[in-house]
């Protein structure tokens, strides 16, 4: 019999945590296999003690509208009170579900330690043949239609379900799910008091399929204007874009500061790494107030991942800052002004 390797069990955990128990159970019975024969019985014991550390609880949830149904899943951690806590709404990439999205971010863990509510969308293939968000087409980047009205309520959906803090409400999302955090941040600022975009695209960029894949291969073009919010100043940002991203230019990363390109905004620059790991630059703009507005993550020798992620997880790259971790930071700081 092998000895379960410390990697499957952190994995096994982690897969636990976010509910998927048949994933962790597998993972398990691979690392305790002899010669291709599984060991059932210690898997059972390691398995059991696994489900004694899932705290909260990860439910499944439907929304609709006349736009559509959706599924999603709901983290409700285990110091929920019925007291006002945040929610971050998290919209997956292509090809991932909204449980896969939550183990390779860990956002659950940290839903745990913060004490905020998570939702996670899901996308079907009956809406997009890859599971994408379908925020490059223009009747998906409208308030109140398509899949904006969708998310947005979803979002509200928990809001009136749970005591959320409606100050404290946020989105985020991965590659064509961070486009659509985007069109939501822009949309829907009465809502979103902040937006994560990792390795995504910035609003209005796109209209069909055509121009969405010149701007991932290319980035926007200079002759379009950054959009703003309909509030009239921008929706405080937060972005990570590896500058190895070979699906989505990370020249997109630049697009958020272009708004706040004058005068008014501080603009500060700051270097560092991972220890024995990624380098990455940090550059933050903040207002008048002091109020960051916007931070730009650059990772150095990142491609198309979450960055600091979970192995566990498709499209994550264990080795880089833990932009969940930073996400959270950043949003927390932020409320609904």
């Amino acid at each position: 019999m092998k000895t379960p390797q410390y990697r499957d069990i952190v994995a096994a955990t982690k897969l636990t945590r976010a509910g998927n128990l048949t994933e962790a159970t597998a993972l398990l019975q691979a690392s305790l296999t002899v010669a291709g024969a599984p060991v059932a019985a210690q898997a059972t014991v390691v398995q059991g003690a696994l489900i004694g550390v899932t705290r909260g609880q990860f439910l499944t949830k439907t929304f609709n509208n006349s736009f559509g149904a959706r599924s999603y899943k709901l983290y409700v951690p285990n110091r929920y009170d019925g007291q006002p806590r945040p929610l971050i709404v998290m919209l997956h990439g292509c090809t991932q579900s909204a449980g896969d999205f939550a183990t390779g971010t860990r956002m659950n863990e940290l839903a745990e330690e913060f004490n905020f509510l998570v939702a996670y969308p899901e996308q079907p293939a009956s809406a997009n043949p890859r599971k994408c968000w379908n925020w490059f087409l223009r009747t998906q980047q409208t308030r109140d239609f398509g899949e904006p009205s969708i998310v947005a309520g979803i979002t509200r959906q928990v809001m009136s379900g749970y005591a959320i803090d409606s100050q404290r409400v946020y989105v985020a999302g991965l590659s064509a799910g961070a486009a659509a955090a985007a069109v939501l941040g822009t949309t829907y600022p009465d809502i979103y008091a902040a937006v994560g975009v990792h390795s995504g695209i910035a609003y209005d960029l796109a209209k069909d399929v055509d121009s969405a894949f010149a701007v991932m291969k290319r980035g926007p073009s200079a002759a379009k204007s950054p959009s703003q919010p309909a509030k009239g100043v921008p929706t405080p940002t937060i972005v990570f874009h590896g500058d190895r991203d070979r699906t989505v230019n990370n020249v997109n990363s630049d697009r958020f500061a272009q708004a706040l390109h004058s005068p008014e905004y501080a603009k500060r620059v700051e270097a560092g790494h991972v220890p024995g790991s990624r380098a990455y630059t940090k550059t933050t703009y903040a207002d008048a107030n002091g109020r960051d507005l916007l931070e730009q993550w650059d990772i150095h020798g990142a491609g198309h991942a979450w960055s600091g992620g979970s192995p566990a997880g498709s499209y994550t790259d264990a080795a880089g800052p833990d932009a969940s971790r930073e996400m959270v930071r950043f949003f927390l700081s932020h409320r609904l002004l």
